[in-house]
């Protein structure tokens, strides 16, 4: 029997039964869980009783590990596994909390995301997901000229670079999680605004405000409004999956066309996930490579 794949009904997203994570996966599993990930972008896997070698295992599945940057791993015997931690009493801000492609600003950012709850809190804590196909599909043929052909500038310092939102000024919030700043998050890297997916050949929107911070060619106070006004429509609510946790339920996401947030609303509340990050993977055909 094969796995069975039900849609969330919203924009995207959809809940996998049917197997067991524990276990190594037949490659023809991963061959049905590739193709429901890329139909549906965002997949959970409810009622899966994981360790970090089980979670690193699945990772490995579909891609190498990325490097994840800025945040510390749990171990040296799990060092591309990173804890997204919030204590019970924690009074920084919430860690993630605006609409991003992870790493965006990577030369090769990742393909994806896997993300374990162990550590669930009884109300809050939903994660957002924002379907860049379906934003770009019903894009305002205005908005998309303005885009058309261009290159966004990507880089870390907002969030990471020393003066950045977790940078020195953050070390002192006594938070859960151990990120570090560094000078390194100043460096920047280009890719388009509009990207084909590599599997699939289907255009998308390509990150988002943050991550961006300029677009080639343009003077920054134009490419700003440009950038908001393209982030107001790519975050809009018709695109939006809201995503509930339970305890034991692992995630995954297509890095290369879905943006995602944190949210928050469990204050008093302890909240701890286990995160990998599933590399560019250089092995996959590319099928836009002809085009």
């Amino acid at each position: 029997m094969g796995i069975e794949v039900r849609p969330s009904g919203q924009v995207c997203g959809a809940a996998v039964r049917g197997v067991d994570l524990t276990r190594p996966l037949a490659d023809a599993t991963v061959g049905e869980i590739r193709a429901a990930w890329l139909e549906h972008r965002v997949l959970a896997f409810p009622d899966q009783e994981l360790d970090d070698h089980d979670l690193e295992r699945f990772t490995l599945a579909f891609g190498p590990f990325g490097d994840d940057p800025y945040i510390d791993a749990i171990s040296d015997d799990h060092p591309h596994v990173i804890a997204v931690h919030r204590s019970a009493d924690e009074t920084a801000s919430i860690f993630a909390d605006t609409f991003h492609a992870d790493w965006s600003f990577q030369e090769f950012p990742p393909d994806g995301t896997c993300l374990y709850g162990k550590i669930i809190p009884p109300v809050g804590g939903d994660t957002l997901y924002a379907d860049q196909v379906a934003a770009l599909a019903a894009l305002p043929a205005d908005l998309r000229e303005r885009i058309e052909g261009r290159q966004a500038v990507h880089s870390a310092r907002a969030g990471y670079g020393v003066d950045g939102l977790y940078g020195a000024g953050d070390a002192e919030s006594e938070r859960a999680m151990s990120i570090r700043s560094d000078e390194s998050a100043h460096a920047t890297r280009l890719h388009p605004v509009i990207r084909p997916h590599r599997e699939t050949g289907v255009d998308s929107l390509y990150g988002c405000f943050g991550y961006m911070c300029g677009v080639e060619g343009m003077e920054q106070q134009e490419a700003i409004d440009l950038l908001l006004d393209l982030h107001r429509w790519q975050t809009d609510e018709r695109f939006v999956y809201r995503h509930t946790w339970e305890e034991g339920m692992l995630t995954m996401w297509d890095n290369r066309c879905i943006l995602h947030k944190a949210t928050g609303g469990y204050d008093g509340h302890e909240r701890l996930l286990h995160r990998t990050t599933i590399g560019y993977n250089h092995d996959v055909p590319d099928v836009t490579a002809a085009a």
